[in-house]
């Protein structure tokens, strides 16, 4: 009989809830180069993802982060081992097959916003909308930034955005397709603290609302700490 006054134990911070898995990396190796001329990227990187969760990925300049998360957005082809997301093999997909994946099943932020610049906030943010076909591309992309605060700037281009805005632009891009992971790259690389914790305020809050898991890349200790556990890389390899 468990004692009432004992408190409950709680998981590590490092080890997966014990929900349904949505991505999966098992043995993952990356290699570039060539010969004499190669670099071990990622040296056998295991990885799990629950549904639902968000985990923050942290480790030095270098340590294979970003390659981490191009091989899981289907971007790079891992040298060996395995990639599983949605249940989908990504080793197995060829490129339409991989483009398509990414459209129905991520989101992706980068530090660099990565937005058209002869688009509209508007028309950047109904891009994958309008990818996968949807009538209502404009109105969803609308809804979108409105969610972000940014009903007001439907018309700007991104030149006429402060780097904050753009980056919501690229929040509500992210977020419009209701993808099942979203991936984010150092989100607030490129703005000030204010602005940068503004920002993750939106995404955190939109990943609570949506219920989408979070793949967190970032070099902040304290936004790190907002997720549900952290997990840190080194020289290519998960640390213990």
């Amino acid at each position: 009989m468990t004692d009432p006054r004992r408190p409950i134990p709680t998981p590590a911070p490092s080890e997966p809830p014990s929900r349904p898995t949505l991505a999966l990396a098992e043995g993952v190796r990356f290699t570039v180069g060539a010969g004499a001329g190669e670099v071990n990227i990622l040296r056998g990187v295991d990885l799990r993802l629950a549904e639902g969760e968000a985990v923050g990925l942290v480790g030095p300049s270098g340590s294979g982060k970003t390659s981490l998360l191009m091989l899981l957005a289907g971007l790079e082809r891992a040298s060996a081992g395995r990639l599983v997301v949605a249940g989908r093999e990504l080793a197995r997909l060829d490129e339409d097959s991989l483009a398509r994946f990414r459209r129905d099943t991520l989101g992706i932020v980068f530090q660099a916003f990565h937005l058209v610049p002869t688009m509209t906030a508007l028309e950047n943010v109904a891009i994958p909308l309008e990818f996968a076909g949807r009538g209502d591309a404009f109105h969803r992309a609308r809804a979108a930034l409105e969610s972000v605060g940014l009903g007001h700037r439907l018309a700007h281009y991104p030149g006429q955005l402060s780097g904050g805005e753009q980056q919501r632009v690229a929040l509500a891009r992210a977020f419009v397709g209701e993808p099942r992971l979203i991936l984010a790259d150092e989100p607030t690389g490129n703005l000030d603290r204010a602005t940068g914790e503004k920002v993750m305020d939106l995404l955190f809050g939109l990943r609570e609302r949506h219920g989408t898991t979070l793949l967190l890349v970032t070099h902040d200790p304290a936004l790190a700490a907002r997720c549900d556990r952290v997990v840190r890389i080194e020289d290519g390899v998960m640390a213990a």
